[in-house]
């Protein structure tokens, strides 16, 4: 009698010892084997969370896992990129758009267009190269307004991006900032987005700025309405621009200033190299006269430029005599 309770007794205690080494398992790692175990765990975790942090944690948690499991790696930096736009720190919001342009796809500007009207200047105008990859007229679409900017900073930049993106749709728009605005960097950066569009529409618009005469800086010269010669740069990135065009218009404001000796060298010289560029017969008279320029280079350019133009005219220049 005595042997069989002690033998029911040590069965109870060896069918008991499965439950209690499952109960002291720890919960961070459920057996495998037992799925109700598991899904006891998870739920204690997601109340636990909840408890700790509100149901919008558990929300944006699933959220950040599903949204990006189904990613490429390519919209995966993209969306990278999209969420540090929304950073409070201007250097973070600039780098990101920097990558976003550095990765040249159309999907990289759109999301970096964002950033055209960010607050921080900075920013804008890395912007204004960073939608670049975008179709031409898409693209010039999202510039154009730049243009108008409060910042020179962010106009000039807008306008080599527009001469970058060659849209013919920005010519008037950039031949009426050579009109209507005041600072030198952004007349010359039009002047030079022009010549990159090299389209005929703009020759009227650069042709006056080689000799073109603007009020002089200064409260007694406004008063005087005293005025000075155009910008050099400006000058030089309109003669220069004028033979990317290449078109004949242009050939008598470019003989004009080449010889017009107080024009500065520079200009003289671009001149010189777009009416070679151009090679319109009309510019002999003008080349021939500077054949005895002081300028030596400026007298060798238009000599080699009449052996192209008109080989007939073989007279060297006398200062290479």
């Amino acid at each position: 009698m005595g042997n069989c309770s002690q033998a029911r007794r040590t069965s109870r205690i060896r069918a008991a010892r499965p439950r209690l080494s499952l109960m002291k398992r720890s919960p961070f790692h459920p057996p495998g084997t037992t799925a109700l175990a598991t899904v006891c765990v998870s739920l204690r975790w997601a109340l636990a969370l909840a408890l700790v942090c509100g149901p919008s944690a558990i929300s944006a948690q699933q959220d950040s896992l599903s949204g990006s499991s189904h990613l490429t790696p390519q919209q995966f930096e993209i969306e990278t990129q999209r969420r540090r736009l929304l950073s409070s720190e201007t250097e973070d919001r600039r780098d990101a758009v920097m990558r976003l342009g550095a990765m040249r796809r159309p999907e990289g500007s759109r999301v970096a267009a964002i950033a055209l009207k960010d607050r921080s200047q900075i920013v804008r105008a890395t912007a204004a190269r960073a939608v670049l990859s975008l179709p031409k007229d898409e693209g010039a679409t999202l510039l154009l307004p730049l243009l108008r900017d409060r910042e020179a900073f962010v106009r000039q930049e807008a306008a080599y991006a527009l001469g970058e993106n060659r849209s013919r749709t920005a010519v008037a728009a950039l031949s009426a900032i050579l009109e209507r605005e005041k600072d030198d960097g952004v007349r010359g950066a039009a002047a030079v987005a022009l010549g990159q569009i090299g389209d005929e529409h703009a020759v009227m618009a650069l042709a006056p700025l080689l000799s073109r005469r603007v009020p002089a800086s200064g409260l007694i010269n406004r008063l005087r309405r005293s005025k000075k010669d155009e910008n050099e740069f400006v000058r030089r990135a309109a003669a220069r621009s004028l033979g990317q065009i290449g078109n004949r218009a242009a050939v008598p404001a470019l003989a004009a200033v080449l010889l017009d000796e107080t024009a500065p060298d520079d200009v003289r010289r671009e001149a010189m190299t777009s009416l070679a560029i151009i090679g319109d017969v009309s510019a002999v008279p003008a080349l021939r006269r500077v054949l005895s320029s002081r300028d030596p280079y400026l007298a060798r350019s238009a000599w080699e430029a009449l052996l192209k133009i008109a080989p007939e005219e073989r007279v060297q220049p006398t200062r290479l005599n």
